[in-house]
């Protein structure tokens, strides 16, 4: 539970997720922000680019019955979304064919894999909040460590499809901001807020990050819940490795008694027994790491609940965290019944037969 804490809660950038910061609406990301705010975000000192997305929703072939072929349909500022997202993999033929097609998509290798899906496929969708539906051709798939599970397609798409009915759209879903350094990012943050605070429509400006994970507070206060359930694991744990320690040392009270006898000291005696618990319980928590690895590894190739599950590891400092937390519940645990064994008399460990 504290490695899910630790993932879950305060998870390690990826690399090029460090420069990247979203604007929402400050109520809800479900409303809308004037499409003007684009440009004032971009004049910001230190933001190199902006890319306006949109969320278009909708339903692909029977994914209401089978949720495993979901994934998110986006419209983007295609001239500036590969500028945000630098790390992408993908053919260069690719994206020129995407960014000359009105009416083209970039789909995530995750997409294409779980949707079977290739280039100069036709993908339908189905509209369910807009009034039209989307007629896509796949023009490329891009590989990314921060996720690829996304479909994306022209912002203007949108445009047209709403012109073509009388409407005009001036409003955007969110922004993606690219900062030009790390230290840049939360200046940015504040300025960009503190710049529309007393608008009609105020911003919250927030790393990728803690975007992603502002969808886990649709469970609730998830940090409460995760260390309250944290504590009563640990406790348990440490209760249950006790009294196997103290079961242990029991039957090896002879054992201490010959080591006395041949001379070791209580203070040598108490070493070893120390040492033997914080290695059992550290080959234990090592097992336990390598299955976690493996949840994780499952997790990656799921639906993406919230975007980052799709990067979800292990950091080293975790795991150091977490093999140096199974190494003290193994000498807490040991700690009484091989401080009491080590100071028993010769005679009475020699005698001892129970």
């Amino acid at each position: 539970m504290a490695l899910f804490y630790a993932l879950f809660v305060n998870p390690q950038p990826q690399p090029g997720q460090e420069l990247r910061l979203i604007t929402r609406h400050k109520v809800s990301i479900v409303f809308p922000m004037p499409l003007y705010y684009r440009d004032k975000i971009r004049a910001v000192p230190g933001v190199k680019d902006v890319c306006t997305w949109q969320w278009y929703g909708g339903q692909y072939k029977d994914e209401e019955r089978n949720r495993q072929r979901f994934f998110p349909r986006l419209g983007a500022e295609a001239e500036h979304l590969f500028a945000v997202f630098p790390e992408w993999k993908y053919s260069e033929e690719e994206k020129q064919a995407f960014l000359k097609d009105p009416t083209g998509a970039f789909i995530g290798a995750d997409v294409a894999r779980r949707q079977n899906l290739k280039v100069g496929d036709r993908v339908v969708v189905k509209g369910n909040i807009w009034p039209f539906d989307l007629e896509l051709t796949v023009r490329g798939i891009y590989e990314s460590d921060t996720g690829d599970s996304n479909l994306y397609f022209h912002l203007r798409y949108i445009e047209e499809s709403l012109q073509q009915r009388g409407s005009q759209r001036s409003f955007a879903g969110t922004f993606y901001i690219l900062a030009d350094s790390p230290e840049s990012v939360p200046r940015i943050a504040k300025t960009v807020d503190d710049m529309f605070a007393n608008s009609d429509t105020p911003t919250r400006t927030e790393s990728e990050q803690s975007f992603g994970l502002s969808f886990l507070s649709f469970l609730g206060n998830l940090k409460v819940i995760l260390m309250v359930i944290c504590a009563a694991v640990t406790f348990t744990i440490l209760l249950v490795a006790a009294n196997t320690m103290a079961m242990s040392v029991r039957e090896r009270v002879r054992e201490v008694g010959v080591l006395k006898t041949l001379g070791f000291r209580t203070e040598t005696i108490l070493g070893l027994l120390l040492g033997e618990s914080a290695m059992i319980s550290l080959i234990g928590g090592g097992i336990g790491l390598i299955l976690a690895m493996g949840l994780c590894a499952l997790v990656r190739r799921g639906p993406a609940v919230v975007q980052f599950t799709k990067t979800l590891t292990i950091q080293p400092p975790v795991l150091a965290s977490l093999l140096l937390l199974s190494v003290l519940i193994g000498i807490a645990s040991a700690m009484i019944p091989a401080w009491n064994a080590s100071r028993t008399d010769i005679l009475d460990a020699l005698r001892f037969t129970d």
